[in-house]
C-alpha cells in the first residue's frame, strides 16, 4: 500500500477518534523499537511498523457514540468494538492488500496466547507472530496513555503496565516480546515515545516531549525511514 494511501486512512480513523493519531503514531514507534531490538532486519521493521499504523482501521465502521464514550461500554457496545479487528481486515482485503504480515496484525492484535482472545479464538502458534509481538506493544500504550475514559495516569503507569504484562506472559502475551519491551523500558529507550502527545508523561513529566511533532508527520517519516530511534 502507498505510503499517502496508508496515512490518509490513519486520518480517517483520527476524524472518529481524536487520539488514533497519537496512539498510531506512538505504537508504530513502540514496534520499530521492538523490532529493531529482536534483531529483524530493516525492510521486516518496515512491515511490522506499517502493520501497527494500520492496526486500527476498523475503527471506522464503528459508531461514533461507541468509539468515543467515556463511560462502561455495555456488552453489546463492546461486542461491536471487537468487530474492528474483522472490519479492518476486510477493508484492506478489499483494497488488495496481501502482506500477510499486515492482514494478521490487523486482525489478530486482539487474539491471546491461551485462546481468549478475539475475534476468531486463535492460540498459540496459529496466531502469527507479529500479532503477538504487536499485542504487547498495543497493550502497553492503551495503559500509558490518556483515553476517553481515563484522564489521570500517575507516575507510576508505566511501571504497572510492565508488571501486569509480565503477570500475563505465556497466558495472554509473547514472552519474548514482554522481555523485550521490559528491557527497552528499563533502559529508558521507551520515554521519549511515551511523552508523544500524550498529555502528561506516564512517568511524571508535566509536558509532552518538546520534540514531538504533528502525528502524521512523526509516522509519515518513520515509515519513510527518516526517523532513527535514539540510542
Amino acid at each position: 500500500m502507498d505510503r499517502d494511501i496508508l496515512i490518509a486512512l490513519v486520518r480517517i480513523v483520527d476524524i472518529k477518534d481524536g487520539l488514533t493519531g497519537a496512539h498510531t503514531a506512538r505504537v508504530a514507534l513502540y514496534s520499530q523499537a521492538l523490532a529493531e531490538a529482536t534483531g529483524l532486519k530493516e525492510a521486516e521493521v518496515y512491515r511490522v511498523m506499517r502493520a501497527a499504523a494500520l492496526h486500527d482501521i476498523g475503527k471506522i465502521d464503528i459508531p461514533d457514540h461507541i468509539l468515543g464514550k467515556p463511560g462502561r461500554l455495555t456488552d453489546q457496545e463492546y461486542a461491536i468494538i471487537q468487530q474492528h479487528a474483522v472490519w479492518g481486515y476486510e477493508r484492506l482485503a478489499r483494497m488488495g492488500e496481501d502482506d500477510p504480515v499486515i492482514l494478521s496484525v490487523v486482525r489478530s492484535h486482539h487474539e491471546r496466547v491461551d485462546g481468549s482472545g478475539y475475534p476468531d479464538g486463535l492460540a498459540g502458534p496459529a496466531i502469527h507472530p507479529a500479532a503477538l509481538c504487536f499485542a504487547v506493544v498495543d497493550t502497553f500504550d492503551a495503559m500509558t496513555s490518556i483515553r476517553p475514559y481515563r484522564t489521570d495516569l500517575g507516575p507510576d503507569a508505566a511501571q504497572r503496565a510492565i508488571e501486569e504484562l509480565n503477570q500475563h506472559a505465556g497466558t495472554w502475551y509473547c514472552p519474548d516480546a514482554i522481555e523485550a519491551l521490559t528491557r527497552l523500558y528499563r533502559a529508558g529507550k521507551l520515554d521519549w515515545i511515551m511523552r508523544h502527545q500524550n498529555g502528561a508523561d506516564p512517568e511524571g513529566a508535566s509536558s509532552p516531549d518538546p520534540e514531538a511533532a504533528d502525528d502524521y508527520a512523526v509516522l509519515s517519516e518513520s515509515l519513510a525511514g527518516g526517523r532513527s530511534l535514539p540510542t
